[in-house]
């Protein structure tokens, strides 16, 4: 099967754009938005991660095996349909990342510092060929240091643990808003203490505080910052 077509319309001056924040603060859903709003590419952190724990598990290879690592090196990851696609040596994976496999094993590949580091390159890669709208939690400060816009998305814990139980429960997932938000809490600080690219504010970037905010208007803060330069 041929490749699906990559994602061609971008915002003039190759801009890009960097959104950060901690999960549940709605940074994937607005960061896709703003891109097709802007026209420009939309690059998912998380979704390259992802493609890599594939490797992982077709290969049968533990996170942090240097074959892995080999493997991340001389792989291409792409994006096309402004990020809809996920395209791993040219192979639809958009499906494949999101099994229930990939779901356990993701956290641990992504952890790994020289996983990262070259994940950090395949970024700088795709940036460097157009207008970008990238999310993540270290796009503002270690992957595009020196990007147009930086936008830090942020939310109370127990909103975020609202809609992050939404989303369970539309999956037929049974929990309670206590256990989501001990988990989020949990993924916080993971995140944050991390060693290796913690999630944390660029000095020079925009906070938005979605608490109260519905995507829309999120996107709308967004979207006004960067046509107003």
């Amino acid at each position: 099967m041929n490749a699906p077509t990559m994602h061609t319309e971008r915002m003039a001056n190759n801009k890009k754009i960097a959104i950060d924040g901690p999960a549940g603060s709605g940074k994937s859903t607005v960061a896709r938005r703003v891109a097709e709003k802007l026209g420009c590419l939309y690059l998912d952190s998380g979704a390259m991660y992802r493609a890599v724990t594939v490797l992982a598990i077709r290969h049968e290879l533990p996170a942090g095996s240097p074959k892995l690592l080999s493997r991340v090196q001389k792989c291409r990851i792409e994006f096309a349909d402004n990020g809809k696609i996920v395209l791993l040596d040219s192979e639809d994976v958009t499906t494949c990342i999101r099994t229930p496999a990939v779901n356990k094993r993701v956290a641990d590949v992504a952890k790994i510092p020289e996983i990262r580091q070259e994940i950090v390159k395949h970024q700088q890669r795709i940036g460097a060929a157009g207008s970008i709208v990238a999310e993540g939690r270290d796009l503002t400060t270690i992957v595009f240091p020196d990007a147009d816009f930086k936008f830090y998305l942020d939310a109370s814990v127990t909103e975020r643990a609202r809609r992050r139980l939404a989303e369970l429960r539309s999956q037929n997932v049974q929990t309670t808003l206590a256990e989501v938000e001990a988990g989020i809490r949990t993924r916080d600080e993971k995140d944050i203490s991390r060693e290796h690219s913690p999630l944390r504010e660029a000095e020079d970037a925009i906070v938005v505080d979605t608490t109260h905010k519905t995507i829309d208007e999120v996107v709308d803060v967004i979207v006004a910052q960067v046509q107003a330069r």
